[in-house]
């Protein structure tokens, strides 16, 4: 080789470079159809291994539920297993295993939905599995009582039995004051025992219609193939009778701190956490207060953790989370005391912590790491089909976009120090919080 095929060879390496070191993953080609009935189709075609991520997203999660009548989006989750004109209680699940594939469910504040994942041969048989419980799901009140009962010892071991389960209950009744975010998914209990089947069947009736739902699929298939067979299966269902409702309450801005202290008999420890509200999901903010999340909160070299558990030793536990919904979000930072610490001093080592966003800028390397950490999480699920389907659910449903789903990692990397320090002093502010104390109850004689 002589030099000067060296010296020419030497740009084209180096451009080479470039192209591997690029953390944006190519661009998707979604795919996008709709049934006479309503039912919307998103879709990515991916071969690279021979099997299907199918995904049905029914608009519907715990803020669409009346007061008084929590939980029933959740209880759903439950009840579609419970079997269908032609299929069995528990035979959706158990064919799906025999095909070699796994299934499962779950409800958030917003949506609620139903996936497999299986070998792409057996694709018309799991549209068809999710049409017959879409058209004929068996609401008695056998079912009923069965799962609703399922639905009560799941919020005993998550929220009642643990020492700190019903914080988040707790933060959401106080964060959210007219917005219906206030009610947990999982319901009250005195709401799942005052239910009824016929409470139940209208819900279902309203909500588990094709317009108000989602048919998401990627992996190995052909998209002419699917479409055929969601219209011979999914086509014939009627459209819902009533208009589906959605909610039009909106909440109101904070404007002072507010603290509030609770009781929790099983605590071994104080507690405090602070909450503030957040826009909604996809909101040109929600970038940065995610990168934002990320540094105070995310693992044991986060800020929250480092001085409260490494340096001070005021806490044995500090962590925090960004939940961004359709409506109104939420972020908190959360610490426990150590062994006979004051909890008024650990609070305000908290405040430290969000003051010391609000007040400079991060420094480079605390940037670039937090948004290595959001962007690789990102890429990196996008090796599966679910996490793929996940997020072209989220962007179709949620946002009614799904083209989002190729320009998330690009707003990401666009976010600046000044960006994170903006969105701090605006939403992180101490007019915007709900500090909630929490304090073990007092033993006889202590």
């Amino acid at each position: 080789m002589t030099r000067h095929t060296i010296r020419c060879l030497i740009p084209a390496l180096a451009g080479l470079a470039t192209v591997c070191a690029q953390d944006l993953p190519p661009a998707a080609r979604i795919q996008k159809d709709q049934l006479r009935n309503g039912l919307k189709i998103v879709m990515i075609e991916d071969h690279s291994r021979p099997v299907v991520n199918l995904q049905v997203w029914y608009h519907v999660g715990s803020k669409d539920e009346k007061k008084g009548r929590t939980g029933f989006a959740h209880l759903f989750e439950h009840m579609m297993f419970r079997g269908s004109k032609n299929v069995a209680p528990e035979e959706h699940p158990r064919l799906i295993r025999e095909a070699g594939g796994e299934m499962n469910a779950y409800t958030s504040f917003d949506m609620t939905v139903y996936w497999e994942t299986f070998p792409s041969h057996y694709l018309e048989r799991v549209v068809w599995l999710e049409a017959d419980r879409m058209a004929s799901l068996v609401i008695n009140e056998e079912n009923f009582k069965k799962e609703r009962e399922v639905v009560k010892e799941e919020r005993r071991l998550r929220y009642e039995n643990p020492p700190y389960g019903l914080l988040i209950e707790d933060v959401l009744a106080n964060t959210f004051k007219e917005y219906p975010y206030k009610y947990p998914p999982i319901g009250s209990m005195a709401d799942l025992n005052a239910a009824t089947t016929a409470d139940v069947k209208e819900f279902f009736d309203l909500y588990y219609v094709p317009n108000n739902a989602t048919l998401v699929v990627v992996g190995d298939f052909n998209p002419k193939e699917l479409g055929a067979y969601a219209r011979k299966y999914m086509g014939p269902i009627p459209r819902g009778r009533n208009p589906i409702p959605r909610v039009t309450t909106r909440e109101p801005a904070r404007t002072a701190l507010s603290e509030i202290e609770k009781t929790y008999p099983k605590a071994p420890l104080p507690a405090v956490i602070g909450a503030y509200q957040l826009p909604p999901q996809g909101h040109p903010d929600s970038y940065a207060l995610e990168i934002a999340s990320n540094i105070l909160s995310n693992g044991q070299s986060s800020r929250l953790y480092k001085r409260l558990v490494y340096d001070e030793q005021s806490a044995v536990s500090a962590s925090g989370q960004a939940l961004f919904l359709e409506g109104p979000s939420l972020f908190f930072g959360f610490a426990i005391a150590n062994q006979g610490k004051n909890i008024k001093e650990v609070s305000s080592s908290l405040q430290f912590v969000f003051e010391s966003m609000r007040k400079d800028p991060v420094p480079a390397s605390e940037l670039e790491k937090a948004k290595n950490q959001v962007i690789a999480g990102l890429i990196l699920g996008r090796q599966t089909m679910q996490t793929k389907a996940d997020l072209l659910g989220r962007m179709a449903v949620l946002h009614a976009d799904p083209e989002l789903y190729n320009k998330e990692v690009a707003k990401y990397r666009a976010v600046t120090a000044t960006d994170v320090q903006r969105v701090c002093q605006q939403y992180l502010s101490p007019n915007n919080e709900v500090r909630l104390f929490v304090m073990p109850e007092k033993k006889p004689g202590a």
